[in-house]
């Protein structure tokens, strides 16, 4: 067990990133049918969708009684890595299994749940219910990459009380509380052939038992009838996870470390160009780059490996238009553009994540004033990649593979309703 322990350990950091989450890293942006259609443009400003108040919690103040809403999305992901080179530092090449990966991407459903209550003229009450954090993704079990992946998954689950305060008809600000469940699951295998064939599988599990706890804020201005422009901050989140090493049917090694999530800031606007057409822009950073190194520990306290992340800040750039062809039916169109967290410096098989471009488009039916559906469509086209590990990549583990990233797209479908009281 012990000689597989930091191996394995360091795998966790790889864990922890997503090849089918879909904003940069291992963040999911699929928190709203509505503005899936928009490409997220003007997410932080107030819509007919209360599911703004994600992004920003002052946008509550827009949204008048009682309001419930669901969105739930659906993401098709699909990437095969088929390596050109595998190697055994100091041997020689690895054979007798596969170099490709086969389809890593496993069809996932994201859901996100909202509700207001307007309690007087300027104050407003919300809940929100989101998985801000999430993925999976499958190899085929025996290929040339199986120290450093054979299956991940990550699972989070976000609930937020909010405030929102209509200070003046033109601004308005907002507050919340996160509370925040984090798992992570990961299995790779000890070796590769020729040198260990059959190569059991070491397998990591780990958990937040005590909750992480962390805040967003918000504002909202309208300098003039018809603008609007909003800011939100979702701050940084500390999880302590706990969980153990299994190394095929050996005893367990428990292990701990404390991984903080990145905060973000959002930044929207929304223009009505007349009384049917409205355009809308968003940029967003993530700050990334405070996902350096963290140690691991055993109950000793001891360090027994590090997680060596080296990440980037990530960036996000939106634009995106809706348009009224009735009374009843409303539709959207949207662009953008990705700067992933990732690159070849720390690209692994668990994230063959890259830049990538957005198309979406959506379209909205309002049943009277009481019943409001969403639907919304993307598609992510991700700029070419490569998997490059060797003794340069902080998660190298003494096998050197090569190789592009290929077949890459993600289709992704959301259905949301609203309810108002």
């Amino acid at each position: 067990m012990s000689r597989y322990l930091p191996i394995t350990i360091a795998s966790l950091s790889s864990l922890l990133i997503a090849s089918d989450a879909f904003a940069g890293a291992f963040a999911v942006r699929e928190q709203s049918a509505w503005y899936q259609g928009l490409s997220f443009a003007g997410n932080a400003t107030v819509s007919k969708s209360l599911s703004s108040m994600y992004w920003n919690p002052a946008t509550m103040t827009g949204h008048d009684g009682v309001q419930v809403e669901t969105s739930q999305t659906f993401v098709f992901p699909r990437a095969t890595i088929d390596l050109d080179t595998a190697t055994i530092d100091g041997f020689g090449p690895i054979t007798g299994v596969p170099y490709s990966s086969g389809d890593i991407g496993v069809d996932a459903w994201v859901p996100a749940g909202y509700g207001t209550w307007k309690i007087n003229d300027r104050l407003t009450l919300g809940v929100s219910s989101n998985a801000p954090y999430g993925f999976e993704t499958k190899p085929q079990i025996e290929w040339a990459g199986q120290v450093y992946a054979r299956s991940s998954r990550v699972l989070s689950v976000n609930v937020t009380p909010m405030a929102a305060y209509e200070v003046t008809e033109k601004f308005s600000v907002g507050v919340g509380w996160q509370l925040q469940y984090l798992q992570v699951r990961l299995k790779s295998a000890t070796g590769v052939p020729p040198i260990a064939a059959n190569s059991p599988t070491a397998e990591l599990r780990g958990e937040d038992y005590n909750l992480g706890f962390g805040a967003t804020l918000g504002a909202l201005f309208k300098p003039w009838e018809g603008t609007q422009l909003g800011i939100g901050y979702r701050s940084p989140i500390e999880h302590n996870l706990k969980g153990r090493l299994v190394v095929g049917g050996g005893t367990p090694t428990p292990i701990r470390s404390n991984i903080i999530m990145p905060e973000t800031v959002t930044v929207s606007f929304q223009q009505v160009l007349n009384e049917r057409w409205r355009g809308m822009g968003t940029f967003e950073w993530t700050h990334w780059s405070r996902f350096s190194t963290f140690p691991v520990f055993n109950l000793q306290d001891q360090v027994v490996s590090e997680l060596p992340f080296q990440y980037n800040d990530g960036y996000f750039i939106s634009l995106g238009t809706e348009y009224d062809f009735t009374q009843n039916i409303t539709g959207r169109f949207g662009l953008a553009y990705e700067w992933s967290p990732i690159d070849e410096a720390n690209r692994t098989p668990r994230l063959p994540d890259s830049n990538r471009f957005w198309l979406s488009a959506g379209v909205s039916y309002f049943y009277e004033d009481w019943l409001e559906v969403d639907f919304g469509y993307s598609h992510i086209f991700p700029e070419s990649s490569n998997i490059n590990i060797n003794p340069d990549h902080p998660f190298y583990e003494g096998i050197t593979i090569q190789g592009p990233v290929n077949d890459t797209n993600v289709d992704i479908i959301s259905f949301g309703a609203r309810l108002k009281f």
